[in-house]
């Protein structure tokens, strides 16, 4: 593609920018309109065609993901398309890629697809939706996605408690107490991921991310979080609460879900550990941008005293509940 002369500020991407290397990608002419569609990470528009068709350019935050990374993504996510489970795929650039670079920023383009967030109003809604999870984790369990995360506490929650401490993002006051209690939640829950099947996940399956189509049902959207994880964790970002008060729920996911797909209830366990390493996740997800002016913008009280004594005192709470389970 040709090398665009794109910012290396991330925050300044402007549309004469992108517009001019989505029309490279598609090999389509583009009219100027652009609405920037809500994304944290990323950078993420709606366009238009000349001829009225919509599409989305998501352009990925540079340093987040390598390209295999990303490819990793696209396959899942293709691969469920060709299994015909409803998902939005990436389109191919006119040189047969779905991932394309410029000025160090890669970036793809998705079909617009028009929708609203999937409610949960009955006890079908939620055997639907675990019908559609074990079908996405039979196409899951097929290959392995080696350039993503491995949501395991030794891994990728020791690997953003180590970025947390490191980049010396909790306040030094609050250092000591973060270390010891980052410590006891590895001990605690490391153990419990033994003997745990891991397979390609969507990762961040809440129902933000299940779009309903009128006259077509249900899809899932962003795969921008996919991981290799236990398959319980597709299953427990949807619950309305703790595991604990949440059996009705979880029963009707499983029975749906077991119309396709063996569930081995002896990872609901991992229920309560798995919100822990979100917890930390997000804490790590914010470091990482925290010089972003919208994030800053978002969260204005990020990284101060009052905000990590919060944090760890949601932790401390969170690990009791595990220890109790």
């Amino acid at each position: 593609m040709d090398n665009l002369d794109i910012s290396n500020s991330f925050e300044d991407f402007g549309p004469d920018l992108f517009i001019e290397a989505v029309e490279d990608y598609l090999d389509t002419e583009m009219t100027s309109f652009s609405y920037p569609l809500n994304s944290y990470i990323n950078r993420v528009y709606e366009l238009q065609a000349a001829d009225g068709t919509r599409f989305v350019a998501k352009f990925y935050r540079p340093g987040r993901w390598s390209k295999q990374a990303l490819i990793d993504e696209h396959n899942f996510v293709l691969e469920c398309e060709k299994d015909e489970i409803p998902v939005i795929a990436p389109i191919e650039s006119n040189s047969g890629n779905t991932i394309e670079e410029v000025n160090g920023v890669y970036f793809t383009v998705f079909p617009k697809r028009f929708g609203r967030n999937f409610e949960i109003c009955s006890e079908d809604d939620w055997k639907r939706i675990g019908s559609m999870l074990g079908r996405l984790h039979n196409v899951g369990a097929i290959s392995d996605a080696k350039e993503r995360i491995k949501h395991h506490p030794l891994l990728s929650t020791k690997q953003e408690i180590k970025f947390l401490k490191e980049g010396w993002f909790v306040q030094p006051r609050q250092m000591s107490e973060f270390n010891k209690l980052a410590d006891d939640i590895i001990d605690t829950i490391s153990n419990l991921f033994d003997n745990t099947e891991f397979i390609r996940t969507h990762g961040d399956c809440h129902t933000g991310n299940i779009l309903h189509r009128p006259g077509e049902g249900i899809m899932f959207i962003d795969f921008d979080d996919m991981m290799t994880a236990p398959p319980v964790q597709d299953l427990w970002l949807i619950l309305p609460d703790r595991a604990a008060n949440c059996k009705k729920e979880i029963n009707l996911l499983l029975k749906g879900y077991r119309q396709f797909r063996n569930f081995d209830t002896s990872s609901l366990k991992l229920i309560e550990p798995l919100r822990i390493m979100r917890m930390i996740y997000f804490l790590s997800w914010c470091a990482k941008q925290e010089k972003d002016f919208k994030f800053q913008h978002n969260f204005p009280n990020w990284g101060s005293e009052s905000y990590w004594r919060e944090e760890i005192n949601d932790l401390h709470k969170q690990l009791e509940v595990i220890k109790n389970c």
